[in-house]
């Protein structure tokens, strides 16, 4: 792997870092004048128009026997997660959610291993533990600073955080050759129309949604959080699953506890000197999850 590769994947895991870790504030706010099915349903629809914009074209290069593993990608990377975060989220705090986002790469090495026989090396593994003892000190001492939140919603993000990992696996398992933009565009193609169907049945066009005190302030958080957290991000992602290793792309939900917390903090959510402690602890397994030598 030439230098250049070596630092423009830091650069890639470093963007998407502070674009999803700006996102779980955003979905926060956005819930202000939606419902989570409406919020859920706008980001996928208004995401999907900023990808085909720029990529619409590309979809002709997927061939038949990629569509499969592009329509699984689409649902288990995109659709059912942006659901569930929106649910999660009207329960517990964004940097909370974000934490519990950081066992993705235990699940993308534990599927890796288990299901699409993807090796990882054992000091990609002691970087993962690492990072999961600084993510279980971070959700600890979340819960003790915040005791009535319902963690019962927090399982949402845990679903979410297999399917990304099986989500990894499937790009660099099986559309490895295939541009991240292709892959993104064919992912929006699959899920866009049944996005729709959710929001027709959200009342979401109806007067009353479009009187709401908050509806222009939700709509333009929510347009930020798919431009930038959805559209942008997950070409970038996919781009950085294809030039690292899984467990390196995956990483990136490590750092993004970093940024939540920040932006939680702003907003008046609690932070404490041992959770600092944990960040550092995650960054650790960030540089050790991507040593393979």
């Amino acid at each position: 792997m030439s230098l250049y590769s070596g630092n423009k994947k830091w650069v890639y895991l470093i963007v998407l870092s502070i674009i999803w870790g700006s996102s779980f504030i955003l979905i926060k706010k956005g819930l202000i004048g939606f419902t989570p099915m409406q919020l859920g349903a706008l980001r996928i629809l208004i995401s999907g128009f900023f990808v085909f914009l720029f990529g619409f074209h590309t979809l002709k290069k997927i061939t038949r026997k990629q569509w499969k593993w592009i329509i699984v990608s689409g649902f288990l990377g995109t659709f059912f997660p942006a659901f569930f975060f929106a649910f999660a989220e009207t329960e517990i705090d964004s940097a909370v959610a974000s934490i519990l986002n950081s066992l993705v790469p235990l699940n993308t090495i534990l599927l890796g291993f288990a299901i699409f026989k993807i090796a990882s090396t054992k000091r990609q593994i002691f970087g993962v533990i690492i990072g999961f003892i600084g993510t279980s000190i971070l959700i600890i001492d979340g819960a003790q600073l915040n005791p009535h939140q319902n963690y019962f919603y927090a399982g949402l993000v845990l679903i979410s955080g297999v399917m990304y990992g099986a989500n990894v696996n499937i790009i660099k398992r099986h559309l490895q050759h295939v541009k991240a933009i292709t892959i993104a565009v064919g992912n929006f193609a699959a899920i866009i129309i049944p996005a729709f169907i959710v929001l027709l049945f959200t009342n979401f066009f109806s007067k009353e949604t479009f009187e709401l005190p908050d509806f222009k302030m939700a709509l333009l958080y929510v347009v930020i959080l798919s431009a930038f957290g959805t559209a942008l991000a997950k070409v970038m992602f996919n781009k950085l699953v294809q030039m690292a290793t899984p467990v390196f792309a995956s990483s990136v939900t490590y750092v993004m506890p970093v940024v939540a917390v920040v932006w939680g903090i702003l907003d008046g959510e609690g932070f404490s000197r041992l959770q600092g402690l944990a960040a550092v602890l995650i960054l650790i397994g960030v540089y050790f999850a991507n040593r393979r030598s």
